[in-house]
Order: C-alpha cells, then structure tokens, then sequence
C-alpha cells in the first residue's frame, strides 16, 4: 500500500450540480481527496451516486459547478483549455466500460489512433515507426500480440477491454482512469482486466483511479474511497446511505 508517495493529483471541495428542466440535481458536493503517486486507489459506490461525475471531473473531461482539483500544484481549470487538452494527451490515461473501439480498424489501428490525433498529420509520418513499435510492445504486455491485426470483432470482451487498455497505455500515462472497466465482462474476464489494472500501479508505478460497484475488488485495493449522498464517507454511511438512496425516486446521474 503506498502511502508515502507524492500526491499527483487531489480536489478540494468538488462539486457538480446538473440542471434537468428546471430542477438543479447536485451530484457532488463538495468532495476533498488526495491521490499519491503509484497507488491504487477503487471508488465504489451504487448506480447514479455520482462516481463516474467524480472521474470525469477530475480526468479534466468535464467543469466542476464549484471546487478545484490540483495536478501537483496546479489549479488545472485556472489554466487554460490547451493546458488541460496537452495534461490529458500526455499525463492521463482512459479506460471506459464500453470499449470505443472502431470496428474498421484493426486492434494495432485502434491504439494507435489516438497517437495519430495527439501528432497531426504532419508530424505523425516521424513519428509512425516510434508509436508502432511502442505500440506492438504494449499489445504484448496485455496478451494481445496475436491479435493485433485482428478487427474488434473477432475478439471476446475481455480482449476488447485489453485492447482499450493498451489503448491508454500507449502514451505511457502517469494517471489511469478506470471507469467501471469490469462492467460489461463475465468473472473471469473481469478479475483478470481488474488484475491488470492493479500490476499496473504495483509494478510499473502508474497511478490508478477504478470506478466500480463491485465489492469483490474491494480487499485488493490499496485504497477504497465510498462515494455516497454526494460525499466521500466511510464504509458504514456509505452502506446507510445506499439504502435510503435506493428507496428514494426521482432522476440519477453517476
């Protein structure tokens, strides 16, 4: 469990708060946390309790309605958008639980796209040869080397998670955001996607942030955050405050 290395990324008093009609729905208020360097770190929590908001805010997809969030010391929506639009291409890395492949595309096609779109065109005939070989390295590393010339198609689920992965490894990222990245895959699949994840933070030194509302990762991670009601509390409210929010109706955003 690393508790001693430098804090990469944290947000003070994080909010959001969506608009549907005329009704407000705040979603986040006021969350306060701190990420060290090379940790692992699961935020669970029920369906629409606002994990994914939470991810997006602080992988700078998305504005807060109220609070900062820090990228070592820096205020990162005090600065401006290509500060941000630069921090995501190079520092940050993006795994989703829907996959984003495109199916005209081979497996190697597809993580190198975002290679492609990070040099422009005239930049990226330089630097082709460097990102295919990195490229094909990585693809190895998540067991993918026999089929990287295969379309999305002729792969199972966990393999398209696996390609999506080294999809945002391909840059070699400080920070992995892992948004419900098991979700969509049998056991199996999953626990070896979730396993990934982890050695990456145990053995490469990458930080890694995973969404998820399944408990049974919950013993494997460095650290656990419960999101509920909006906040960050501990596991006994958060189980309270799941109850009372399943039982209340009305509109959900996580």
């Amino acid at each position: 469990m690393n508790e001693t290395g430098e804090i990469v990324l944290r947000c003070d008093g994080l909010s959001k708060t969506y608009r549907m009609g005329q009704v407000e729905v705040p979603v986040l208020k006021g969350v306060n946390l701190a990420v060290r360097r090379g940790s692992f770190t699961l935020i669970v929590g029920p369906s629409g309790c606002g994990k994914s908001t939470l991810l997006h805010l602080l992988g700078l997809l998305d504005r807060p309605t109220a609070g900062k969030v820090f990228y070592g010391q820096v205020d990162a929506f005090a600065e401006r958008r290509r500060w941000r639009e630069r921090t995501r291409n190079r520092t940050i890395g993006f795994v989703f639980q829907f996959y984003h492949l495109l199916p005209e595309l081979s497996v190697l096609g597809n993580v190198l796209l975002p290679e492609m779109i990070r040099h422009g065109p005239l930049a990226w005939s330089l630097a082709r040869r460097r990102s295919g070989a990195r490229a094909e390295q990585v693809l190895r590393d998540v067991g993918l080397g026999e089929r990287m010339g295969f379309r999305p198609s002729r792969l199972s689920g966990g393999e398209r998670q696996r390609a999506a992965i080294a999809r945002a490894l391909v840059h070699d990222p400080q920070i992995v955001f892992a948004d419900e990245p098991t979700g969509n895959l049998d056991t199996r699949a999953g626990w070896q996607v979730f396993e990934m994840l982890r050695d990456l933070a145990q053995g490469r030194q990458k930080t890694v942030l995973m969404v998820t509302h399944d408990s049974r990762f919950i013993p494997e991670a460095d650290r656990v955050l419960y999101l509920a009601g909006g906040r960050i509390v501990d596991a006994e409210t958060a189980a309270r405050l799941t109850l009372e929010h399943e039982k209340r109706p009305g509109p959900r955003k996580d």
